[in-house]
Formats: structure tokens, sequence, C-alpha cells
């Protein structure tokens, strides 16, 4: 998941640091030396070709509390944060954002995730409750809280996560995160690290019956200390058998958002899916999309921060209809085993392609967030392909060749 993992940046050719902290530091400098994040778990996957200049190191220090904070954020964070727009005045264009922006996203995203495991958990109706771990990072400050239901009637392993991550990153790390970012490191030395702020909320929800799709959404928010910042996040559908009435009603919800708040969102963010999802080894698309988009900060943080609210607030008018619609339909095992089969497919992007999953295993992320993501059980058969004119040769065809539903 993308904001559960720390870590540290060092350029091949950049800055000469050592890569080994001397063990004489004492325990939380070490932690602080050690620990760091980077823009590139926040990008589409044009980054992932970027990672190989880098080397990374990190170690994990979270550390679970058996009572759930009421905030993951430090305490000076709780009433406002450090940009102001004194703090932007430097970056030319980019509009200011609100001092209290990283409170009222905490608040957003503990909302959202409260809320939406519910209507999951009625959903289910198994009578489980979403089993919660919260942990904390001492050394830093923030932490996360991960909710996750599995062996329901419904859902096989449903997993709703935020965290609230801080960090340092070197300036060239910064640079290299998306081709927009050279603004981003105006104002720090060569060599000077850049201390960033990001909060977020991921969830990934594989039900049993393979006529119920599979379903992801995340949305984060990033910024530096000196006035940088950008929002990200989207809304996506995986189903092993395509119902077109499905996948209507779950990119109509999204639009009918989209278009409350700017005409041209809808049409820019399905293709930037369709684009971002795309298994490059393979040739297809990990499902029939939705939205998706990053780096956004061309309009008033307000403006931004509402429609991510929108988004997340709207999760469940997608997904439950069609999980409420499709969970009592019969399957045969050979039904069973091509949602199985699709799950390989799922699991190869996100271990192979997925950068908040990639950043995470190589720089010690707290494991159990970071692969909440993989389903429970998944299948790879050696060159398996569905006959032409089947329901499963439709639904390939159809990540394939990305189709408009609406």
């Amino acid at each position: 998941m993308a904001l559960v993992c720390f870590l540290n940046v060092f350029p091949e050719n950049g800055l000469k640091r050592q890569n080994r902290i001397p063990r004489a530091v004492n325990r939380p400098q070490r932690q602080r030396a050690l620990l760091s994040g980077t823009r590139s778990l926040f990008r589409g996957h044009r980054a992932v070709s970027r990672v190989a200049s880098f080397s990374l190191s990190c170690v994990s220090t979270h550390e679970n509390v058996s009572e759930t904070p009421d905030s993951l954020l430090r305490e000076n964070d709780r009433h406002a944060g450090f940009s102001t727009s004194r703090d932007l005045k430097h970056l030319e264009g980019l509009p200011p954002v609100h001092p209290q922006m990283r409170a009222r996203f905490e608040s957003m995203i503990r909302a959202a995730q409260d809320s939406i495991c519910k209507a999951l958990e009625e959903a289910d109706g198994s009578g489980k409750n979403f089993h919660e771990d919260a942990w904390i990072r001492e050394a830093d400050g923030g932490g996360g809280i991960s909710k996750v239901l599995q062996q329901g009637n419904v859902f096989e392993k449903a997993g709703v996560n935020v965290s609230v991550v801080y960090g340092t990153m070197p300036p060239e790390a910064l640079q290299a995160a998306s081709p927009g970012a050279v603004a981003r490191n105006a104002g720090y030395g060569g060599g000077e690290r850049v201390p960033f702020f990001a909060a977020g909320i991921s969830s990934v929800i594989h039900p049993w019956n393979p006529h119920v799709p599979t379903m992801h959404f995340n949305y984060r928010y990033f910024e530096t200390e000196r006035g940088m910042w950008w929002m990200g996040g989207g809304t996506d559908l995986t189903p092993s058998y395509l119902y077109e009435s499905d996948a209507r009603h779950f990119h109509g919800v999204l639009k009918s958002v989209c278009d409350r708040h700017d005409s041209t969102y809808y049409t820019r963010f399905k293709k930037w899916c369709d684009e971002y999802f795309l298994i490059r080894h393979r040739g297809e698309r990990r499902g029939i999309g939705g939205i998706f988009f990053d780096d956004l900060n061309d309009r008033p943080a307000e403006e931004i921060f509402n429609f991510s609210t929108d988004m997340a607030n709207h999760v469940v008018d997608a997904y439950v209809p069609i999980v409420e619609r499709r969970k009592h339909t019969p399957y045969t095992d050979e039904q069973k085993r091509w949602q199985q089969l699709r799950r390989g497919r799922y699991v190869e992007f996100n271990l192979v392609y997925d950068r908040g999953t990639v950043f995470g295993l190589k720089t010690g992320g707290r494991i159990e967030s970071i692969l909440m993501s993989l389903p429970l059980t998944a299948r790879w058969e050696y060159d398996h392909q569905p006959a032409e004119g089947t329901p499963e040769w439709d639904l390939l065809d159809a990540c394939k060749h990305p189709r408009e539903w609406l």
C-alpha cells in the first residue's frame, strides 16, 4: 500500500552518503537517519523505470498499540500544518493550501474508513466485524490503522487501510519523482533533505463469488515543508465476469461525482486509469478501470480536497449495489477457476508494477499492511487461453481493449 512504507533514497551518482548508519548512533537518531519517503510512492507507472537509479535502505519501526489513537498526526499538526500562503511565495503559480489541510485530510480518511467498513460488514452479512490493528511510529510521528475482514459470507478478504506518514528525502528524489517535479526542490540547497508529510486511505475487496467483482480505491495527500503539495487517488473495478449493467453503474456513479467538480475529470481520469493499470508483460489491464489521478494541484487545494472527499464518500454507492445484485449468483467450479486465474493477474500487477507494494517490500515497510491488497488464493496455469466468444474471452478482450461504458 502506498502510504505504509518508509525509505531512504540515494542517487547512485549523486549524494555521497553511506547507506550504513554507524551503530554507535543511538536508536532514535538511527531511525531518523534511515526513515524517509519518496514521491515515487504516489506517481503513476511511469516512475517504475526510475527505481533502478536509486539505492534504497530502510528499517521497519512501526509499533502496534492496543488502543486506536484519536489522531495519527503530530500534536502541532492537529490544529494547523506549516504550509501557509507565505511559505508558497517561491512556488510561482501554485495555489496555496489550507493551513489545516493535514488535520482535515486525516479526519476525512478516518471517517471514510469507518463508514465503508460498516457498509461492507452489512453487505457481508456474516456478523463478523473488521479486525483492526493500529500502529504508530515514535521516531518521526505518524502511523496507521489497518482493518481487515477475512472468511466472511461474501468477502474472502476485504481490507481498508489509513496511514499518516512523516519523513525526509533528498531534492534529487523529489525531482526524479515525475516530469513536473523540477520546481519541487525550489528553495532547497544541494544535499539538503526535504521534509514531507503524506496521508491516505487505500482498500482492496476480494469476494468469494466470481460474479462479484474485486474493487480497489485510494485517496492521498502529499505535502513538502516549504509549500509543495498535491493530491491523487482513484476507484477501479476488477471483475472476473463482465456484466455491462454493472460496468455502467460503476462508471456512472464515478462520472456523476466527477461532473459535480469538473466536466473534464471523468474523461481524463478514466483514460489515466486505463493506462496506469496496464500489466505491460501481459498486454492487458488489471480490470475494467474506473478513474485514477495523481499530482493534482492545478487549482485551490480546497477544491481538490472536496473532490477527493466526494469520491471517497461514493465508493459504497458505486460498489455495494453490484455486490447485492451478484452475491447469490450460482457459479461452477470452472467459473471459480477462472476467477483464480484473474486474481493471478491482480497479484502480478501489485507485485510487479504497483509502486506502493514494490517500495514497501524493498524498504522494510509494515508487511501486513503492504500485502493486505493480495487475495487469499490465486492461480496460474501455463498459457491459458479462453475460447473466443465465451464470457471469459469477453472479459479478457475488455481488459486488452478498454471500452467506453457510458
